[in-house]
Formats: C-alpha cells, structure tokens, sequence
C-alpha cells in the first residue's frame, strides 16, 4: 500500500521548530522545562523540542520518557525520578487520537504539584472522546474513524507523517 504523506521531514522540522518558540512565548520568563516524551516516537520529537529550546534560548531542560501501554495505559512510568515541583511539564506525544493515551500519561504527574501541565503534539486528530486538549499542535487533520496516522521515525529523526 502506497504510504499517503501529509507530513514530510522537512514541513515536520519547521512544525517543530515553530512549537519550540511557541512554549517559550508562552511561557515568557520560565528557565526550566520537563519534557516527557511518550515512548516511542513521543520521545524522539521531545529530543528534537529539547535541542530547538536550547538553539532558541538559554533554558534548562529535562527529558523524561513516559512508558506506558497504548491498548491497556493504566500501568505509566517515568524513565526516571525527578523533582516536578512548581517546574513546566510539557508531556509530548507524536499523535493525538482520542486523547486517551495522554490522558492516562497524566497520572505520573499528578502527585506532584508541577507550575502547570502542557501537552505537544506533532499530529491532531478531530476525534477526542477524552478531556485533553494538546496546547501546541504541529498539523490538525480531520480523519475518518478507520484512518490511521503514523510518525516514521528513524533515530532522532522525524522522517514524515502518513495516513493510512
């Protein structure tokens, strides 16, 4: 099957490029990220945000992953300990669908008091059955239900983005 891009490397690259400036605008003053990127292609574009952030502006980064089981999230982990308090957590996923994985991606964090809770996505879909609004969205795409879209990765580059 032919793949059907709507997303090629280098459209993906300024799409993150134009992200990365956007949380710092947002977030005008901030010195110190988390970014928490949902394993796996999540944590590919949240090396590529983290790099972007630091050729942008001086600001301190660190890169979480968040391990979880797409069909059955309710077991979620981070790769590692960190302090979370009063610090910008941006929880980074490559596709939203229903929202339900980044809902369950939440929870980690939740037992912590972060300054606040934000969420990036390299590709929007228009069908959330779940309460999470990403606030920094690479490309919105209305879909059909039987569509599917994939992130092609290859190491910590972002080669494109499909439906399928």
């Amino acid at each position: 099957m032919n793949k059907k891009y709507i997303l090629t490397e280098e459209v993906a690259a300024k799409k993150m490029q134009r992200m990365a400036f956007e949380i710092l605008e947002n977030n005008f003053g901030e010195k110190e990220f988390i970014l928490a990127g949902i394993r796996e292609s999540g944590s590919v574009i949240a090396r590529n945000i983290q790099r972007l952030l630091h050729e942008i502006q001086p600001v301190s980064t660190e890169l979480l992953t968040i391990s979880l089981n797409k069909t059955q999230p309710t077991d979620v982990n981070l790769s590692k300990d960190v302090p979370l308090n009063d610090k910008v957590v941006i929880i980074i996923d490559d596709v939203s669908n229903s929202g339900r994985t980044l809902l369950y991606a939440l929870k980690p964090f939740l037992a912590n008091h972060p300054k606040k809770i934000q969420v990036l996505v390299l590709v929007e879909r228009s069908h959330n059955a779940f309460p999470v609004k990403p606030d920094y969205v690479g490309l919105s795409i209305a879909t059909t239900l039987q569509e599917h879209i994939y992130v092609d990765v290859d190491g910590d580059r972002i080669k494109g983005a499909w439906l399928e």
